[in-house]
């Protein structure tokens, strides 16, 4: 089993910068993917950015050049920096990880971030 604790959400104006923190504790051995996705209300969850134990990434074109996602020294702890953030941003943002080797798949609780313009 694999925990997932988000922090770092909150209101920002837009143009301006938020960093969300995520936690995994539990069992994350060997090759996995860890990422930040987001829903708005009345539409699907989608991919914002994701990256990989071997610290490949994945961007959405929507934030492809204004955020940055990485993992921390011991790997347990994926990072979303966001700048530029516009309007359009507004979301709850989860994360996300895909243990790969066990085969599980685990969501953290999500974190409101809402850009006013």
């Amino acid at each position: 089993q694999v925990q997932l604790v988000e922090s770092g959400g909150g209101l920002v104006q837009a143009g301006g910068s938020l960093r969300l923190s995520c936690a995994a504790s539990g069992s994350i051995f060997g090759f996995n993917v860890m990422g930040w996705y987001r829903r708005v209300p009345g539409k699907q969850r989608e991919l914002v950015a994701a990256i990989n134990s071997d610290d490949a990434t994945n961007y959405s074109d929507s934030v492809t050049g204004r955020f940055a996602i990485s993992r921390g020294y011991a790997k347990n702890t994926v990072y979303l920096q966001m700048n530029s953030l516009k309007p359009e941003d507004t979301a709850v943002y989860y994360c996300n990880i895909a243990t790969i080797s066990l085969g599980g798949n685990y969501w953290g609780q999500g974190t409101q971030v809402t850009v006013s313009s």
